[in-house]
Protein backbone atom coordinates (compact mmCIF):
# COMPACT_ATOMS: atom_id res chain seq x y z
CA UNK A 1 0.00 0.00 0.00
CA UNK A 2 1.42 3.19 -1.42
CA UNK A 3 1.61 7.05 0.80
CA UNK A 4 -1.42 7.96 -1.57
CA UNK A 5 -3.24 5.12 -0.61
CA UNK A 6 -2.82 5.37 3.24
CA UNK A 7 -3.88 9.45 3.01
CA UNK A 8 -6.68 8.09 0.67
CA UNK A 9 -8.42 5.34 3.09
CA UNK A 10 -7.48 7.83 6.59
CA UNK A 11 -9.52 10.80 4.04
CA UNK A 12 -12.50 8.26 3.52
CA UNK A 13 -12.21 7.33 7.31
CA UNK A 14 -12.41 10.63 8.93
CA UNK A 15 -15.41 11.54 6.01
CA UNK A 16 -17.37 8.45 6.99
CA UNK A 17 -16.68 9.32 10.62
CA UNK A 18 -18.17 13.15 10.23
CA UNK A 19 -20.83 11.97 7.87
CA UNK A 20 -22.40 9.33 10.86
CA UNK A 21 -21.75 11.30 13.88
CA UNK A 22 -22.61 14.94 12.33
CA UNK A 23 -26.78 14.29 12.27
CA UNK A 24 -26.59 13.03 16.10
CA UNK A 25 -24.47 16.10 17.21
CA UNK A 26 -26.70 18.56 15.49
CA UNK A 27 -29.81 17.32 17.00
CA UNK A 28 -27.91 17.92 20.73
CA UNK A 29 -26.43 21.36 19.71
CA UNK A 30 -29.63 22.28 18.55
CA UNK A 31 -31.40 21.13 21.56
CA UNK A 32 -29.16 22.77 23.87
CA UNK A 33 -29.04 26.30 22.53
CA UNK A 34 -32.87 26.02 22.64
CA UNK A 35 -32.69 24.86 26.32
CA UNK A 36 -30.03 27.59 26.92
CA UNK A 37 -32.09 30.66 25.58
CA UNK A 38 -35.43 29.37 27.38
CA UNK A 39 -33.12 28.94 30.78
CA UNK A 40 -31.61 32.44 30.40
CA UNK A 41 -35.55 33.86 29.30
CA UNK A 42 -36.86 32.76 32.24
CA UNK A 43 -33.88 32.71 34.92
CA UNK A 44 -34.77 28.84 35.33
CA UNK A 45 -31.39 27.21 36.50
CA UNK A 46 -32.82 23.44 36.88
CA UNK A 47 -29.93 21.06 35.92
CA UNK A 48 -32.76 18.22 34.61
CA UNK A 49 -34.05 20.61 32.18
CA UNK A 50 -30.41 20.48 30.44
CA UNK A 51 -30.17 16.91 30.36
CA UNK A 52 -33.76 15.21 30.18
CA UNK A 53 -34.70 16.77 26.59
CA UNK A 54 -31.32 16.37 25.54
CA UNK A 55 -30.88 12.79 25.98
CA UNK A 56 -34.60 12.34 24.79
CA UNK A 57 -34.28 14.22 21.92
CA UNK A 58 -30.32 12.69 21.02
CA UNK A 59 -31.96 9.39 21.49
CA UNK A 60 -34.74 10.18 19.22
CA UNK A 61 -32.47 11.39 16.66
CA UNK A 62 -30.47 7.82 16.74
CA UNK A 63 -33.42 6.04 15.78
CA UNK A 64 -34.41 8.48 13.05
CA UNK A 65 -30.50 8.13 11.47
CA UNK A 66 -29.78 4.92 12.61
CA UNK A 67 -30.66 3.50 8.87
CA UNK A 68 -28.58 6.15 7.26
CA UNK A 69 -25.50 5.86 9.36
CA UNK A 70 -25.75 1.91 8.81
CA UNK A 71 -25.72 2.12 5.41
CA UNK A 72 -23.09 4.84 5.30
CA UNK A 73 -20.97 2.09 7.92
CA UNK A 74 -21.87 -0.73 5.41
CA UNK A 75 -20.65 1.21 2.17
CA UNK A 76 -17.58 2.45 3.81
CA UNK A 77 -16.86 -1.44 4.89
CA UNK A 78 -17.58 -2.36 1.20
CA UNK A 79 -15.17 0.05 0.10
CA UNK A 80 -12.54 -1.17 2.75
CA UNK A 81 -13.00 -4.87 1.46
CA UNK A 82 -12.54 -4.10 -2.31
CA UNK A 83 -9.48 -2.07 -1.52
CA UNK A 84 -8.17 -4.73 0.18
CA UNK A 85 -9.19 -7.59 -2.26
CA UNK A 86 -7.72 -5.73 -4.93
CA UNK A 87 -4.58 -4.91 -3.09
CA UNK A 88 -3.92 -8.46 -1.89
Amino acid sequence: MTEAEVLDVARLAIFTMLKVSVPVLLTGLVVGLIIALFQALTHIQEMTLTFVPKIILIFVSLMLFLPFMLHTMVEFTMQMMDRAIAGG
